[in-house]
């Protein structure tokens, strides 16, 4: 049975989408059969898996939503799961706006998304699930469906909300660990930045040992629609979205 992860992040242009799409690929290469969730209306993971315009797509997340909401019966896998260079994705557009509005008057409202992805477990070895950067009724559904959540950057006011989930929604959440994003080893703010959160979550919550640096190849290959792993196989980004596949997998035993 597959493994559900969340990515969480409650600021932008902390590389949360692009680590996502990165990490995807490389957990592809290392075998594992991957979906990813884009559940963020500004369909950003939509844009890096090659979709030029969300709102065309017949069927994103945002129906799916829609569906559970209304009651009706969700469409065949084939309707709405893509799939690009062996990665298999469900996009996003704006529809999914009307669905955060729509979701705090539903009863039962945190379970929607996981109703629509557990029969998707089987089927894949991992799903990740990319969100948006704050803390909405939209990331309150990812946190009740996922096993585990990726913490990147600044973890402290999104743990406390983690804990709540797991007492009042998901026993099952754990935190998989915290990564450092857009770091660079030889400057003193990464240095700095590093120290906080050994100082801080050392010995609690997992640190993940695989950082990732801020290079422009990670905007080119997003520019590009292609993973790291394929645009720039050799550039230190890609072996540190590799080496934090490898961490994960290590992690699940």
């Amino acid at each position: 049975m597959g493994k559900i992860y969340m990515t969480a992040c409650m600021k932008g242009g902390c590389a949360k989408t692009v680590t996502t799409y990165n990490l995807a690929y490389s957990l592809k290469e290392l075998g594992k059969k991957v979906l990813c969730v884009d559940f963020d209306s500004q369909a950003n993971l939509s844009t890096c898996f090659g979709v030029e315009n969300p709102v065309a797509v017949p069927v994103t997340i945002g129906h799916l939503m829609m569906a559970q909401i209304d009651d009706d019966e969700l469409p065949g896998f084939k309707e709405y799961i893509q799939s690009r260079n062996g990665v298999d994705f469900i996009s996003s557009s704006m529809m999914l706006s009307a669905v955060d509005a729509k979701l705090r008057l539903e009863m039962g409202a945190e379970k929607m998304l996981s109703e629509i992805l557990e029969p998707l477990r089987d089927r894949y070895d991992v799903i990740i699930i990319d969100t948006a950067p704050i803390l909405g009724a939209l990331n309150i559904t990812a946190l009740a469906a996922a096993d585990e959540v990726i913490i990147t950057v600044n973890p402290q006011y999104f743990l406390k909300t983690v804990k709540k989930i797991r007492s009042r929604v998901n026993d099952r959440l754990s935190v998989a660990g915290i990564l450092l994003t857009m770091c660079d080893a030889r400057t003193n703010l990464c240095k700095v930045i590093t120290e906080q959160v050994r100082d801080t979550f050392e010995g609690q919550i997992r640190i993940f040992e695989s950082r990732i640096p801020n290079t422009v190849k990670v905007g080119e290959s997003v520019y590009y629609s292609e993973p790291l792993i394929e645009y720039a196989p050799e550039s230190n980004a890609t072996k540190a979205y590799k080496n934090l596949a490898k961490e994960l997998i290590n992690y699940e035993g």
